[in-house]
């Protein structure tokens, strides 16, 4: 249970995958500027993280890897299907975004609307394909593990969303240069941020 808990908390503020490895930034900025549709898409990644990763999981386990295979013959135990978890991993995540995308647009069109093509996007968003790649390369022991950092890096990404939407707010009524309105103050509020999770890189877990 410690380490359920260890990874949950450090994939949320250490492994953070806005402010650690700066992964989904695209629709991070695109779709910061309130904090209404920062929630709704933060949500939807939490949601498309908690399914797809424990899916690929299983998937890399008892499928791609060198001898996964041997279960359905010993005669397979030499094969390695690991160069398809790419493809295999996007397949995946493609499906489960469909989903995800049918069931917004059925009961919150708002939402849906105010999203725009960033909820279908959530398909490539880098963020959610680097978290089954930081499975596969950390090779997690339990699906417990898996769903544990599922959840931590989702909930890291739907904080950091909508803690920016929330300066953006702000920032509408301050007097930002120029220059530096829009995307530029953005960046350098978000490089202030990643500073300061950075303080939780020395925090032993």
């Amino acid at each position: 249970m410690e380490n359920f808990i260890s990874i949950f908390v450090r994939s949320i503020f250490i492994d953070n995958m806005i402010f650690a490895f700066f992964l989904g930034m695209c629709s991070y900025i695109a779709v910061s500027k309130t904090v209404k549709t920062a929630m709704g898409l933060g949500i939807a990644v939490v949601f498309v993280l908690a399914i797809t990763l424990p899916l690929n999981y299983l998937l890399n386990k008892y499928l791609l890897t060198a001898g996964s295979l041997s279960w359905l013959s010993p005669s397979l135990s030499e094969v390695d299907l690991s160069f398809l978890s790419l493809i295999i991993f996007i397949a995946v995540i493609a499906s489960i975004v469909q989903l995800v995308e049918m069931i917004v647009e059925k009961y919150a069109p708002a939402l849906y609307n105010s999203l725009g093509i960033f909820l279908p996007l959530i398909a490539v968003n880098c963020a959610i394909l680097g978290a089954s790649l930081f499975m596969q390369e950390r090779n997690y022991g339990s699906i417990g593990e898996v769903t544990s950092f599922a959840l931590g890096s989702g909930i890291g990404w739907w904080m950091a969303i909508v803690g920016i939407a929330a300066v953006r707010e702000k920032l509408k009524y301050s007097n930002v240069p120029p220059p530096l309105r829009g995307i530029g103050v953005t960046f350098i509020i978000t490089g202030l941020m990643g500073i300061a999770f950075m303080a939780f890189m020395g925090v032993k877990l």
